[in-house]
């Protein structure tokens, strides 16, 4: 599989990793889907403190510790930010200094290694104490706990805050056919101050799979649910016999040079193989993404901004 340097760190990315948010509760059976991602290519994991109350760190740790491979030949993403209080229900967002230097050690344990690869703040706002995160993220690098850090978020605002004033090595935003809104200004952005881009949600919630015709029934973003099954069947006669639709529309999150890494979730071992297998096919041409734009539109990030 192809490997991507990620922004200007010294991680190297196959281009296809897992999300492995998806992966369920049945920790054999996510253990096993991991495996065989590792031995098909994939070196970059992507999980958060939040999945599962911190299950799906362990089940990631588990996995690692198990699959016979080296520490250093994986890649190791997860979150910080969403913070549960004992006794309530559901999350606060708390990205201070405090609470990241302290949430830090339980992803540690959970995950049974003794750096993360990348760590990354689980969302953002302008309100936030900025300074403050920054300071958070500089001294665990410091520390040698973590090698990288990123930030998890939709905002450009908030992105374009933490690339000016910090050393962010990637941003993970949802990016598809169906939602091209960091084309508008943050990937453009990224690729000029050489910062990553972790594309998730490439198939757009299933939509854009060969069977996603059904859940385009019930819309997406700004596509009404009476437009999208006839846009799935003009998108999937596009998809050749070398190629399925979500492979296609995988390797139209990888398009953009600032993409490092494309990180479509699997719930199920054909799943996790049918996406890997994008990584094998050709790099879509200039034709092909002018096409494939013209179907489809660039989406605007006003009610997010």
């Amino acid at each position: 599989m192809k490997r991507n340097r990620l922004g200007s760190s010294e991680l190297y990315v196959g281009e296809i990793g897992l999300g492995c948010m998806s992966l369920g509760t049945e920790k054999q059976k996510a253990i096993a889907l991991i495996h065989e991602a590792l031995e098909r290519g994939v070196n970059f994991l992507d999980t958060a403190d939040l999945y599962e109350d911190g299950l799906n760190e362990e089940i990631v740790g588990e996995a690692i510790r198990t699959s016979g491979r080296n520490r250093d030949e994986i890649i190791i993403s997860t979150k910080v930010g969403n913070r549960r209080i004992p006794g309530q229900e559901g999350w606060v967002w708390d990205p201070s200094k405090a609470y990241i230097l302290s949430s830090v050690k339980g992803s540690l344990k959970r995950l049974g290694v003794e750096y993360i690869d990348l760590y990354q703040l689980h969302g953002g706002t302008l309100e936030d104490p900025i300074e403050e995160t920054i300071e958070a993220f500089e001294q665990l690098k410091q520390e040698g706990l973590v090698r990288e850090y990123g930030i998890s978020s939709i905002r450009p605002n908030v992105i374009r805050e933490y690339a000016a004033r910090s050393s962010i090595v990637s941003v993970m935003s949802q990016y598809s056919l169906l939602d091209r809104r960091p084309e508008e200004t943050v990937l453009p952005l990224l690729e000029d101050k050489g910062i990553g881009l972790i594309a998730r949600g490439p198939v757009a919630k299933g939509i854009l799979s060969p069977n996603g015709r059904v859940r385009s029934e019930k819309g997406y973003l700004d596509y009404s649910a009476e437009e999208l099954p006839a846009l799935h069947d003009e998108l999937a006669q596009l998809a050749n016999e070398g190629r399925s639709l979500s492979q296609l529309a995988i390797r139209y999150s990888l398009s953009h040079p600032a993409v490092a890494v494309a990180i479509p979730g699997a719930s199920s071992l054909e799943q996790l193989l049918h996406n890997i297998e994008a990584s094998e096919g050709e790099p879509l041409t200039t034709d092909e993404l002018a096409l494939l734009r013209s179907l489809t539109r660039a989406n605007l990030y006003e009610q997010h901004r």
